[in-house]
C-alpha cells in the first residue's frame, strides 16, 4: 500500500512538473506579447486570478483550451514536434517595399550595457527575436525586473544586487554569456559564467575580452566549462584590443564606463553595435571620444543612477538580407531605412558587379545620430568580381554580411571567390546551397570558389546552427524553382522578426510548418 502510495505521489510530482513548464511558457509568451495578466485574461474572457493559476502551474489545461490559449498568444502552445519548417514556394518576384528593423546585435549590446546605469533604462526598438527573449531570461534569473512596456520597448530595473546564484546557467551557455562580463564587474568582485554559445561556426575567442579586462585589472580563470572573474581594484587604463573585435571592444566601454579616470581603447571597430551601446551610454553622461573610429576614450564615472531612453539603430545586417533576396530573384524592390554608413562598401561592390540601384536623399534614425536611406534595386544582370569578396573591420565589408554575396554570385556570370577568414567553419554551410543546385566549391575552410550562373532548384534542407547561413539558404529558396523545406528554422529566428510573414508582404510564398 505505501508503495502505491509512492507511486501516486511521483506521477502528481511528474504531472505538477509539466504543469509548471507549461505555466512558465505560457508567461513568457504573454510577456514578449506586451500582455499584462489583466489583458491577458480579457482576451480569453476569464479572470485575472485563473490566468495566475495557470501561469503558476496551479491549474491543469486540456488541450482544447491549450489551442485557445495558443490563438490569443498569436503561437501554438503544443505540437507533435517542437520545430518549426518553412515551406517555400520559389522562384516569385518580389515588389513594393520593406522597412529594415531595428538591429538584433545593437538590441543584445544595449541590454547588457543598461546595467551600467542603476536606475531604469527604458530601450525603445527592440525586436521581438529569440536571441531578445534568451538575454531577457538570462537577466531575470539574475532579479533584474524587465518588461515589454510598448510593443518594441523594453525597462530594465536593476535590483540593489544581483542573484548571481539564481544565474539560469542553461540560458547563460546558449548565448554569448562573456559578454556580460564588462557590466557584470560593477555588481560583484567575484562570480562565474559558462562559456559562450551562440551561432555553430567554429570556436568562438573571448581573448580580445580577457586581455582588455586585464588592463583594467580583472582576473579571469578559464574552466572546462565556465570562467571565474574576480577584481579587487579595477583601474582606467590604454591598451589596443588584441583583435578587432565588436563585442570585445563593447566589454571594454561598458567596464570603463563605471571605472572612474580616462580609459582609452585603440583597434576598436567602429561598426554599428558598438556605435550603438557608445550612444547609449552618452546619454547615461558618460563621455566618449572619437565615436566612428579606431581609437575611444572613455571618461568613467563612479556611479550612474539616471531615468534613461535610448532608441536602437536600424540593422545593416538585415538591410542587406533583402538586398540579396532581390537580386536573386531579379525583383525589383524597396528596401527603406537602410543605415547607409555600414553598408557603402557592400553597395560598391555590387555596383561593379553591375547592380543596378539608386539611394534616396539620406535622414536621420530615431536615434538621431544614425544616417538612412532608402534604395531601390532593379533587376540586373551580373559578372563576378575580378578579385576577392572578403570581410575587414569596420568600414570594410561586414562579417555577417559577407554570405549574402554567396546566392549573388551563384546568379553572375563567371567565378566569384568568397573568402571567409574570420570564421574557422562558415564557409563549410556556404556549400549547403549546392543541393539547391549551386555549383560551390569549398577550396579550404575560409574560402568557396562560386560558379555561376546557375539555375537553383528546389530541395529540402535542415537549417545548419548558424543564423547568416541559415538566410543565404532562405534566399537561395526563394529563387529556386519548385516548392523547398527549410527544416528546423530556430537558427533564423535568432535574428529575423516574422521574417516569412514579411517576406510574403513583399510576394513571397512561405508557409510555416508546425509538427509537421
Amino acid at each position: 500500500m505505501e508503495e502505491a502510495h509512492k507511486g501516486v505521489s511521483k506521477k502528481k510530482t511528474s504531472v505538477n512538473k509539466e504543469q509548471e513548464k507549461i505555466g512558465f511558457f505560457i508567461k513568457k509568451l504573454r510577456e514578449e506579447r506586451g500582455l499584462t495578466q489583466d489583458d491577458f485574461a480579457k482576451e480569453l474572457k476569464t479572470s485575472q486570478s485563473a490566468v495566475a493559476r495557470i501561469e503558476n502551474g496551479g491549474q491543469n489545461v486540456t488541450l482544447d483550451e491549450l489551442g485557445k490559449l495558443g490563438v490569443a498568444l498569436g503561437r501554438p502552445i503544443v505540437s507533435i514536434r517542437d520545430t518549426i519548417d518553412f515551406q517555400v514556394e520559389g522562384g516569385h518576384k518580389l515588389s513594393g517595399s520593406i522597412e529594415t528593423n531595428t538591429s538584433k546585435n545593437g538590441a543584445i549590446n544595449m541590454m547588457v550595457a543598461a546595467l551600467v546605469n542603476r536606475g531604469t533604462t527604458i530601450l525603445h526598438g527592440i525586436p521581438h527575436i529569440e536571441e531578445v527573449y534568451r538575454y531577457k531570461e538570462l537577466l531575470e534569473s539574475l532579479g533584474i525586473k524587465i518588461r515589454w512596456v510598448h510593443e518594441n520597448s523594453l525597462e530594465i530595473t536593476p535590483p540593489k544586487k544581483l542573484s548571481f546564484s539564481t544565474m539560469n546557467k542553461d540560458v547563460a551557455a546558449k548565448i554569448r554569456s562573456f559578454t556580460f562580463t564588462g557590466a557584470f564587474i560593477h555588481w560583484s568582485e567575484n562570480f562565474k559564467l559558462p562559456h559562450s554559445g551562440g551561432c555553430k561556426m567554429g570556436e568562438r575567442t573571448v581573448a580580445a575580452h580577457k586581455y582588455a579586462l586585464s588592463h583594467l585589472g580583472i582576473n579571469i580563470v578559464t574552466k572546462s566549462d565556465h570562467y571565474v572573474i574576480t577584481h579587487t581594484k579595477m583601474r582606467p587604463a590604454t591598451f589596443p584590443l588584441y583583435e578587432s573585435s565588436d563585442t570585445g571592444a563593447i566589454t571594454s566601454i561598458i567596464a570603463a564606463a563605471r571605472i572612474p579616470g580616462t580609459t582609452t581603447i585603440r583597434f576598436a571597430p567602429p561598426n554599428y553595435q558598438v556605435q550603438d551601446v557608445c550612444f547609449l551610454l552618452e546619454k547615461m553622461g558618460v563621455r566618449i571620444d572619437g565615436i566612428g573610429t579606431t581609437t575611444l576614450t572613455v571618461h568613467g564615472k563612479a556611479d550612474i543612477n539616471e531615468p534613461i531612453e535610448h532608441h536602437n539603430s536600424e540593422d545593416p545586417i538585415e538591410s542587406m538580407f533583402f538586398i540579396s533576396a532581390a537580386i536573386v530573384t531579379k525583383s525589383k524592390l524597396a528596401v527603406t531605412r537602410c543605415p547607409i554608413e555600414f553598408l557603402e562598401l557592400e553597395l560598391e561592390k555590387l555596383k561593379r558587379m553591375g547592380q543596378k540601384y539608386t539611394l534616396s536623399k539620406p535622414y536621420v534614425s530615431r536615434n538621431g545620430r544614425t544616417k538612412l536611406v532608402d534604395i531601390i534595386l532593379s533587376p540586373s544582370k551580373l559578372t563576378a568580381p575580378y578579385d576577392k569578396i572578403h570581410t575587414q573591420p569596420f568600414p570594410g565589408i561586414n562579417n555577417d554580411n559577407l554570405p549574402f554575396f554567396v546566392p549573388i554570385a551563384c546568379i553572375a556570370e563567371g567565378q566569384t571567390l568568397i573568402h571567409d577568414w574570420t570564421w574557422e567553419n562558415r564557409a563549410i554551410y556556404f556549400t549547403e546551397l549546392n543541393r539547391l543546385g549551386a555549383d560551390i566549391k569549398l577550396l579550404d575552410p575560409h574560402r568557396a570558389l562560386v560558379t555561376g550562373p546557375v539555375k537553383l532548384r528546389a530541395a529540402q534542407i535542415v537549417s545548419p546552427p548558424a543564423l547568416r547561413p541559415t538566410a543565404i539558404i532562405l534566399i537561395a529558396m526563394l529563387a529556386a524553382s519548385g516548392t523547398s523545406v527549410l527544416r528546423n528554422v530556430y537558427s533564423i529566428k535568432r535574428g529575423y522578426a516574422d521574417i516569412a510573414e514579411r517576406l510574403n508582404s513583399i510576394g513571397a510564398k512561405i508557409t510555416v510548418l508546425q509538427g509537421v
